[in-house]
């Protein structure tokens, strides 16, 4: 065989070898699918197409990968043993590219938080992450329910409870603190400075979904247990499904709202809110963690969990 004639070949097998991985690839969605025309979908090719490399496929390896029927197809004994090993070979290759790809301090990283953090607390300290790792593109969503991270490709989360979910890492970010808090006007409107009896009067403004689906008034029930008040019957109350709805409520002289006191710090520093019952802030049972996947050890998510916890010190 001349120079020529052997780099020609090579250049064949070359082909060949891309061609026949082209048609691995249809045969592993065909078999997962069971079906050509869910397979052509995956695809976006015509179904024809699929039968079309699935034949020839057969005709290189030598023998049927599949059974045809009228409305279905079914893999032969050959065909499952061929499955199983590309299925097998598939899933070691991604895992490889997925560790690969985590041991880099750059691409994407979805974070979800439930929206009052988000907006109140995140939002706000993420020019300095970005400035510290430019090469991490944050995608963040926000939510009140528990999300399913393989679903949702979460990385990470930030939750606001007592409880915390089963099989995910679970680390404490930082304690939380309840506290009445109103605009100056709403306040001197009903004379509240240092009178916790004259809230009877007041709009109650609350976070029905403070900790889950159906916690209601639960944070002002709590409070006012704590300092041992009771409100008037019928009390007039507002609910939202998030606590910065509470609370811009209030900074808009609607009523009182019950602020968690990491979330209104600077708007309390701004005197767009007072918190009128001096000495009146309870700990919460309630607390920010952060969650994750316990296979999920990389170092862009590590890296992100770490500049976390130094926003939660300096707050």
């Amino acid at each position: 065989m001349t120079v020529y004639d052997e780099k020609h070949q090579l250049a064949r097998n070359r082909h060949l070898n891309g061609y026949q991985l082209a048609k691995l690839h249809t045969f592993e969605i065909a078999a997962r699918q069971g079906s050509f025309v869910l397979a052509a979908e995956e695809l976006a090719i015509t179904p024809s197409a699929v039968s079309h490399r699935i034949n020839n496929l057969e005709a290189e390896l030598g023998f049927k990968l599949f059974q045809r029927f009228h409305r279905r197809i079914e893999l032969t004994p050959e065909g499952e043993r061929l499955f199983w090993v590309l299925k097998s070979s598939l899933s070691y290759l991604n895992q490889e590219i997925l560790e690969i790809k985590s041991q880099e301090l750059s691409g994407t990283l979805t974070i979800y938080s439930r929206p009052s953090i988000a907006q109140c607390w995140l939002v706000p300290k993420l020019a300095d992450f970005d400035r510290q790792y430019p090469a991490i593109s944050l995608n963040i969503l926000t939510g009140n329910e528990m999300v399913n991270f393989h679903g949702a490709g979460i990385d990470l989360a930030i939750y606001f409870d007592d409880k915390t979910p089963e099989k995910l890492d679970c680390q404490h970010l930082m304690d939380e603190s309840i506290v009445p808090v109103c605009s100056p006007e709403y306040a001197e409107r009903y004379e509240l400075v240092g009178n916790p009896a004259n809230l009877r009067r007041c709009t109650l403004l609350h976070d029905r979904q403070a900790w889950s689906y159906d916690s209601d008034i639960g944070e002002w029930n709590t409070w006012a247990k704590h300092f041992d008040l009771e409100f008037a019957e019928g009390q007039r109350g507002m609910g939202f499904d998030r606590s910065d709805l509470a609370v811009i409520a209030a900074m808009n002289h609607v009523g009182i709202a019950m602020g968690r006191k990491k979330l209104v710090s600077k708007r309390l520093e701004n005197n767009e809110l007072i918190a009128p019952f001096p000495g009146m802030e309870m700990q919460c049972a309630q607390r920010y963690y952060i969650s994750t996947l316990s296979d999920r050890q990389w170092p862009k998510i590590n890296a992100f969990i770490q500049w976390l916890k130094a926003m939660a010190d300096e707050s």
